[in-house]
């Protein structure tokens, strides 16, 4: 695996957490996996071991790259230190709204560590699975320096497509081909994320229905001719997620806990979560909880503006609404304006691993209008614990969440077709009428949810048929 960030050293996002359960998936399937990432410097150094300094050519300079490892649950994790890494606050910028303007260097000095570490280590991989843009070089690499391994690339959100100038593309120190530019005139970007998908093996996306939407041109961020070109070599594998960090029976953060046979520890966590986030505790008022980045993408413009937002018509409905995540400060300052004037809205502007727990355990629903989403995480929390997603049926929230006022058997939540603040606002009062049922329906719902399968087992296995095609000389 070649990865910019990987649970449980480095996260700014799902990638982080699909390369932290992959990874362990695989190696408790046999396969021998290692993890190449880099060495940010709020990662703790004593968590690893030194190996020993490679020496990565790049244009005009040679850079000394040291090895560090350490291995947990049957995976190893190799870290490049360099101060390009070590000396930086975060992993792509200082924050989200203003990235390194050396990150082209950055991440070309990431893929080039690779192969370097593989030539060093003598570790012969069959495959090296890259992972979105930032690793999107490295299958040009593999094939220009005459490897044999097979490289997979896997889209994790095909909108970040790490663009650059033409000048970064004169570091890579070789002839670069025109296929891995976008744009025309004065702006054709140097594309890493392009790059990926031209030169790779095999192409994987986060769930089946990204793979039809991303083909697109509403979803296909300019790419969809060279995906569609690409069609028989791409495959949508959903995304499972850790069963251990989220397990409604064991979760550290409980102070009590619950399952799909005893759900008393779920109403008693509620009124928690109600006391601690300033909502009144009050069992019979349905809570609505948002775990976010508040962005544009994340449905957060349909869900804001307007006269008379879709948020505004649903605090005035009965239901109480929990908001945590950090963004744009233009919807954050919406939302604080609404929590002023609505005592059933609480905007928490935070990250955090505790309270994301806590909210996805207590609530009784969990909104998602995303724009698109390859694949979200959330809804399969939610749905683990008990909490009944309210989605936009797109990516792979459509393959996960099924509704159930179209399949009262196996509904596990509530989902809308067409984005707008008119059918967010129609699908939440459906789910809130929904919930005004008896306990035992909504109770079975809950239940339904609690016992799907969303480890990363199958996923892995799947993952595992891909690379075995490849290796039998099958794409």
């Amino acid at each position: 695996m070649v990865s910019s960030e990987t649970v449980p050293f480095s996260k700014s996002g799902g990638l982080a957490d699909v390369v932290g359960a992959l990874s362990p998936a695989l190696a408790a399937a046999g396969v021998e996996t290692r993890v190449l990432m880099p060495l940010y410097g709020f990662i703790p150094e004593k968590d690893f071991t030194y190996k020993y300094t490679l020496t990565v050519d790049m244009p005009g300079k040679a850079e000394k790259v040291d090895i560090l490892s350490t291995r947990l649950r049957g995976v190893e994790y190799v870290a490049l230190r360099h101060p390009v890494f070590t000396e930086r606050k975060g992993i792509y910028g200082d924050t989200s709204f203003s990235p390194y303007g050396d990150n082209a260097f950055r991440y070309l000095l990431m893929s080039r560590a690779a192969l370097a570490y593989m030539k060093r280590s003598r570790f012969g991989a069959d495959i090296v699975h890259c992972h979105d843009w930032t690793s999107g070089l490295v299958p040009f690499l593999l094939r220009k320096e005459g490897f044999l391994s097979y490289s997979i690339f896997t889209i994790h959100n095909l909108a970040y497509q790490g663009t650059f100038s033409r000048f970064d593309a004169l570091n890579l120190g070789y002839p670069v081909e025109e296929s891995m530019f976008s744009g025309s005139g004065l702006d054709r970007r140097f594309n890493m994320l392009k790059s990926g998908l031209e030169y790779a093996d095999m192409i994987t996306t986060v769930s089946e229905s990204y793979v039809d939407e991303i083909q697109t041109a509403e979803q296909g961020c300019g790419l969809e001719e060279l995906l569609k070109s690409r069609r028989d070599d791409l495959a949508g594998i959903l995304n499972g997620i850790d069963t251990d960090e989220w397990n409604p029976e064991t979760d550290r953060y409980f102070s009590t806990h619950f399952s799909a046979s005893d759900l008393s520890g779920k109403a008693a966590l509620k009124a928690k979560v109600q006391k601690q986030f300033g909502l009144e505790v009050n069992a019979d008022i349905p809570l609505i909880a948002m775990i976010s980045r508040i962005a544009e993408q994340k449905g957060f413009a349909e869900l804001l503006e307007g006269d008379e937002s879709a948020l505004e018509r649903i605090l005035r409905m009965k239901c109480q609404v929990l908001l945590i995540g950090t963004g744009d400060q233009r919807y954050i300052e919406k939302l604080e304006s609404l929590s002023e004037r609505y005592d059933n809205l609480s905007v928490n502007i935070i990250f955090s691993q505790e309270a994301s727990h806590l909210v996805e355990g207590a609530a009784d629903f969990f909104l998602m209008p995303s724009r698109y989403e390859p694949c979200g995480l959330n809804q399969m929390y939610s749905l683990r614990y008990g909490t009944l997603p309210i989605v936009h049926a797109t990516g792979g929230l459509k393959d996960t969440v099924i509704d159930i006022d179209g399949d009262i058997i196996n509904g596990n939540g509530f989902a809308f077709d067409r984005l707008s603040a008119d059918e967010i606002t129609r699908t939440v009062k459906r789910a809130l009428a929904f919930y005004e049922n008896d306990d035992r329906t909504v109770n079975e719902a809950r239940r339904r949810g609690m016992t799907t399968d969303f480890s990363w087992n199958e996923s892995a296995q799947k993952y595992i048929k891909i690379y075995e095609r490849l290796l039998g000389g099958n794409k």
